[in-house]
C-alpha cells in the first residue's frame, strides 16, 4: 500500500466511524489525476474523490455542487471533505452512465430529460464568480490544437502560411461564442458524465469546470458528444428540441433556430479543436493514452461541420492537406491503439 492509500484509509476511518470501510475498487477516471474509489461501509456504497493535486479543483467541486443542488438538480451528496489533503466523501451516484444505456430507442427519452436538466442549470444556477469563457480563455483552448495534436502527436510544424489560414478561422468561432446569451455552462455535459438514476432527471458529474459562457456550448457537448456517434439527421432533430425548450424557458430572445444552430456548429468546432489538443496532452503529459483512440471521431466533427461554412473552411482544408486522419491512425498504431470507441447506432 503506497502512502497515499494509507492516507486515503486513514482519512475514510476517521470520517465513517463506526461504519468501518471493508473494501474499496476503482469507480473511473477522469482526464485529470484525480481517482475514484467506490467504498463500502455496512449496507451503504460512497466515492472518495482522492485528488493529490493541491489547487486542482476541489473548492471549485463543493461549490459547484451546492450551486447545483439548490437547484433542485440530481448531483452526488456530500458527506465529508478534506480540502487540503485533496479528499472528498461522497455519495454514489451508481455506474450506469449515459454512454452505457444510450441506444436507438430510449435515446429520445435521455436526450429529453438530459436537455430538461440543461435547462434549469441554465436559468436557475448561478454563475456568480464563476471563470469567464471569454475569447482569450477560447483562444487559449483553440491553441493546444496545434501545440500539442498537432506538433506535439503528429509531428506537424505549420507553415506561416497555414498557421494563419487556422488562426483566422479561430476567429469566427470566438465571435460566435462570445456574440450569445450567457449562461451557467457545465463545460463537459456528455454521456460520460450524466449517470441513469433518479427517473426524468439523470445524475450530473464532474462539474467542476463550469463557466460562464455561451448558451449552445453545452448543447453540443451533449449531442455530438465525442464517444458517442449518432446520424445528422436525428442530432438535428434534438438540437431543434433544445431550442424549443430553452425557448419555452424565457431564453434565447428573438434568435431564429437559424442562428442557434450556427452558434451550436461553431460551438461544437471550437470545442473539437480544444478536444483534439487536451487527449495528445493527456498522452504526453499525464501518461493517459486511452484518449488518443477518441481523436479520429473528433477529426470528423471537424471536417463536417467547418465544411458547410466558408469562415471555416481552412481548417477541413488544412486536414486534407496535411493528411492528418491518416497520419493519426499510423501515429496510434505505432502506440498500439485500436481504431477507437466510436459507436453509430441506428
Amino acid at each position: 500500500m503506497t502512502a497515499r492509500e494509507e492516507l486515503v484509509w486513514r482519512w475514510l476511518r476517521d470520517v465513517l466511524g463506526s461504519a468501518e470501510p471493508s473494501e474499496a475498487a476503482e469507480a473511473s477516471e477522469d482526464a485529470s489525476l484525480r481517482r475514484y474509489l467506490r467504498v463500502r461501509a455496512g449496507t451503504k456504497d460512497y466515492i472518495v474523490m482522492d485528488d493529490p493535486v493541491a489547487g486542482s479543483g476541489l473548492e471549485s467541486w463543493v461549490d459547484i455542487r451546492a450551486r447545483l443542488a439548490a437547484a433542485g438538480l440530481c448531483v452526488p451528496e456530500l458527506h465529508a471533505a478534506d480540502i487540503e489533503r485533496g479528499l472528498l466523501l461522497i455519495s454514489d451516484l451508481g455506474n450506469r452512465h449515459y454512454l452505457e444505456a444510450l441506444e436507438s430507442v430510449r435515446a429520445d427519452e435521455l436526450y429529453a430529460d438530459a436537455v430538461s436538466t440543461l435547462v434549469v442549470m441554465q436559468r436557475r444556477v448561478s454563475f456568480d464568480g464563476l471563470p469567464v469563457y471569454d475569447a482569450a480563455f477560447l483562444r487559449r483552448e483553440l491553441d493546444l490544437f496545434e501545440e500539442w495534436f498537432l506538433r506535439r502527436h503528429l509531428g506537424i510544424r505549420l507553415t506561416g502560411r497555414q498557421r494563419d489560414a487556422l488562426g483566422k478561422s479561430f476567429d469566427p468561432l470566438i465571435a460566435a461564442a462570445v456574440e450569445q446569451e450567457q449562461v451557467f455552462v457545465h463545460r463537459d455535459y456528455h454521456s460520460r458524465n450524466l449517470m441513469v438514476c433518479a427517473p426524468g432527471a439523470p445524475g450530473i458529474l464532474d462539474f467542476q469546470d463550469a463557466v460562464r459562457g455561451a448558451i449552445a456550448y453545452d448543447v453540443v457537448s451533449l449531442f455530438r458528444d465525442v464517444y458517442i456517434s449518432w446520424p445528422e439527421e436525428r442530432v438535428d432533430a434534438w438540437v431543434s428540441g433544445a431550442y424549443e425548450a430553452m425557448r419555452r424557458a424565457g431564453a434565447l430572445g428573438g434568435v431564429p433556430l437559424r442562428r442557434f444552430r450556427r452558434w451550436v456548429d461553431f460551438c461544437g468546432v471550437q470545442r473539437h479543436l480544444k478536444i483534439a489538443g487536451i487527449f495528445a496532452r493527456l498522452f504526453h503529459r499525464d501518461a493517459k493514452p486511452g484518449y488518443l483512440a477518441d481523436i479520429s471521431l473528433t477529426l470528423s466533427y471537424l471536417r463536417a461541420v467547418s465544411a458547410r461554412y466558408p469562415s471555416l473552411r481552412a481548417i477541413p482544408a488544412l486536414l486534407d492537406e496535411l493528411d492528418v486522419p491518416e497520419r493519426l491512425e499510423l501515429r496510434n498504431a505505432e502506440i498500439g491503439l485500436g481504431g477507437g470507441r466510436i459507436e453509430i447506432p441506428r
